[in-house]
């Protein structure tokens, strides 16, 4: 019998909920694996994904949406041994399990915190509530893979934002790996959305994009790659989240700046007495 030649496995792109090829037709190898090269047509297209997901993901209660993520925990956690497999950490998977969960667990308190009544001089109700921003462009870090990526995603969608998210270049297999998790933990499609490839021919086309409404560069290390995003991203007044320094610890509680900072406050008037 003549020796079995092993199938190898080519990754796809994430795109509202769909797996599709780069437009471009263009992979390239990592791990003996085909990786999907996303273009600049496929950020595009994802951000449109990612934009038509808004209007139902924002909407959706604060308590349905840490459902979801803490069911990406759940799926996370079953196919530990596949992220292992992988080579990535068994502790950075059970990690970016606890950090879903985490981040699960403030869905429904963030508005009473972030939030509130304010004491004005009259006769009236001052509230003020978070709201989403809107599309969140995200150049996640290279490193670690898998716990970095769930820790710029996560604050991002709980908050009622959708993602176009630039992984790793290096190390993109945890990144769709990661998406097949996803797709099968109840999250809409289009609210996450993956690319890999070169983030300097993504980013720049996210940071410039008129319809991304922040951009998140924390995997950003290229100092002059980092300002000439910034320049593009000004041009429609997107918020802009610096990177995080090169020797950042992922692994340390995040706290609530990565939350507040994709957040809009609205604040209301209201006569009493009426």
């Amino acid at each position: 019998m003549s020796e079995r030649v092993a199938v190898r496995k080519t990754y796809k792109l994430f795109i509202g909920g769909k797996f599709p090829r780069s437009e471009s037709g263009r992979s390239y190898l990592v791990q003996s694996s085909n990786v999907s090269l996303a273009s600049r047509k496929d950020a595009r297209d994802a951000v449109v994904a990612a934009r038509a997901a808004v209007k139902g993901w924002a909407g959706a209660t604060a308590y349905n949406r840490g459902q979801i993520l803490y069911r990406a925990a759940e799926m996370l956690e079953g196919r530990r041994e596949q992220f292992v497999a992988l080579g990535v950490p068994g502790d950075e998977v059970d990690a970016a399990v606890d950090r879903w969960v985490w981040y699960a667990g403030w869905a429904d308190k963030l508005a009473q915190v972030y939030g509130g009544a304010n004491p004005v001089a009259g006769p009236y109700f001052n509230i003020s509530a978070p709201e989403p921003t809107g599309v969140v462009a995200v150049v996640a870090p290279e490193r670690p893979a898998l716990l970095g990526l769930v820790s710029v995603i996560a604050p991002a969608i709980v908050t009622g934002n959708t993602v176009v998210v630039a992984a790793s270049a290096t190390e993109p297999l945890a990144a769709v790996t990661l998406a097949e998790v996803l797709a099968t933990s109840d999250l809409p499609g289009g609210v996450v959305n993956i690319l890999t490839g070169r983030i300097t021919e993504t980013a720049p086309t996210l940071a410039a994009h008129m319809d991304v409404n922040a951009i998140d560069l924390s995997g950003v290390t290229d100092a002059e790659l980092a300002a000439d995003l910034e320049v593009k991203a000004a041009e429609n007044l997107k918020r802009v989240l610096r990177p995080a320094p090169a020797d950042h610890d992922w692994s340390v509680t995040p706290g609530l700046a990565r939350m507040t900072s994709l957040l809009e406050t609205k604040t209301v008037w209201h006569p009493k007495g009426v």
